[in-house]
């Protein structure tokens, strides 16, 4: 069993048998993982590809694949032969969760559909981590990140803000449907045990990205036959953005009318403060681009440290800009302990970003991520596989497991590219 998976976690003995891969479905499944639940990463003979993304002490265990892929199993199976998706069927058998990130048409053609997993396990929680909704125009084409933002808007509000689409610099869509698979998962299993049956759950990436982006930004279309348009002004102004002092930047959030009345009284602009445009929230929404002009040009006239120390005092929130280096020395994250290091069998060093939920009763430490194959026997004898076989399987590469430390790649040491 997963060593990291305490009694008293909140997933305990919860088994997850986890068919995804890049960052969507990994990145949902280390979240439960961090929960406690027992992940089994099933992987094809050739690995996950975020394996291979990023520096690295050791092959197969590239920076990106650390970030998504902690606490859990790895298991290696080649699901083109028949002995693989039988081993597989068994392991259903004894499994609360079952998700994957491969078209729903090549699901059915191994036999791995919802219909069939479900009868064999009618309290399987089914979870498809697709790119489109099933039935819909866009059914069974592949997604990415950088596709997925083209199309939920993301590159469409950056164009209004700046000028020229673009992608956010971060896989937002990615990690943001991430997020919706994990918590949808949750509610089923939740569900599960009010009912005790099972249930297909999807999670489509553009409509989950959809849904995130329209939150502000539906904004007018809410309103129906009212002819007012979709974008949020305040999000989407030129203006918004960290704003300059006198000899670096600052990021402040004057949002209330407490806080306008303060800033405009403190810094000398009581006239500013009386101007109707200003005054509450709907008419600084209508005048944001004068209003955050305005701003731009008063955040000049003092310092970085002046401005930080006079938004304290009047209790505005304001902060400096972190890098994304000086994020390990932030006096708060380092306070709440955010980045634990961990040491593997061959005494690397791995600094991991805990998870940032704090459970009273459930506390799960981080642990490294598997090696490709590494409990790959564990995993099939747990399922019930004699001996023999486990054996036929390794010879016939159905299944796979790590080799012996000694054979692993351990030449790049350097952890730049």
């Amino acid at each position: 069993m997963n060593t990291n998976t305490a009694p008293t976690a909140a997933l305990s003995s919860i088994r997850i048998l986890d068919l995804t891969s890049v960052v969507f479905g990994p990145y949902a499944s280390q979240i439960l993982a961090d929960y406690g639940a027992d992940v089994i990463k099933i992987e094809a003979p050739g690995g996950d590809s975020t394996r291979n993304t990023g520096p690295a002490f050791e092959a197969g265990l590239s920076a990106i694949f650390l970030g998504v892929n902690r606490n859990k199993r790895s298991i290696v199976l080649d699901l083109k032969q028949a002995s693989a998706r039988e081993a597989l069927l068994t392991m259903v058998d004894q499994a609360d969760v079952f998700m994957h990130s491969i078209r729903p048409q090549k699901m059915v053609r191994l036999g791995l559909d919802s219909d069939t997993l479900r009868t064999r396990n009618p309290r399987l929680i089914y979870a498809g981590l697709h790119g489109f909704g099933s039935g819909g125009a866009y059914d069974g084409r592949p997604a990415y990140d950088d596709t997925i933002q083209g199309l939920s808007g993301v590159a469409d509000i950056v164009a209004r803000q700046t000028g020229t689409p673009r992608y956010l610099p971060t896989i937002a869509a990615d990690k943001t449907c991430g997020l919706i698979a994990a918590h949808a998962i949750l509610a089923a299993l939740f569900q599960r045990e009010r009912t005790g049956q099972g249930q297909f759950v999807e999670v489509p990436m553009f409509e989950s990205m959809t849904s995130y982006m329209l939150v502000e930004h539906f904004y007018g279309r809410h309103l129906v036959g009212a002819d007012q348009p979709a974008g949020y002004p305040r999000t989407l102004t030129p203006w918004r953005k960290p704003y300059q002092t006198a000899d670096g930047y600052v990021c402040i959030m004057p949002y209330t009318d407490s806080h306008w009345k303060s800033f405009f009284v403190g810094t000398g602009n009581e006239a500013i403060a009386l101007d109707p445009r200003f005054s509450n929230i709907a008419a600084r929404t209508d005048h944001i681009d004068q209003l955050y002009e305005l701003l731009s040009r008063i955040m000049r006239e003092r310092s970085t440290c002046d401005w930080l120390d006079f938004c304290r005092r009047v209790e505005i929130p304001a902060t400096k800009i972190n890098s994304l280096d000086d994020l390990e020395q932030d006096p708060h994250l380092k306070s709440v302990n955010l980045f634990v290091d961990v040491r593997d069998t061959e005494q690397n060093a791995y600094r991991y970003v805990r998870s940032p939920v704090r459970m009273e009763g459930s506390n799960i430490a981080p642990t490294m991520p598997p090696r490709l194959g590494q409990h790959t026997c564990e995993i099939l004898s747990e399922a019930g596989l004699s001996d023999a076989q486990i054996n036929a399987m390794l010879a016939s590469k159905a299944a796979m497991r790590q080799p012996p430390t000694a054979e692993l790649d351990t030449s790049k040491k350097d952890t730049h590219e």
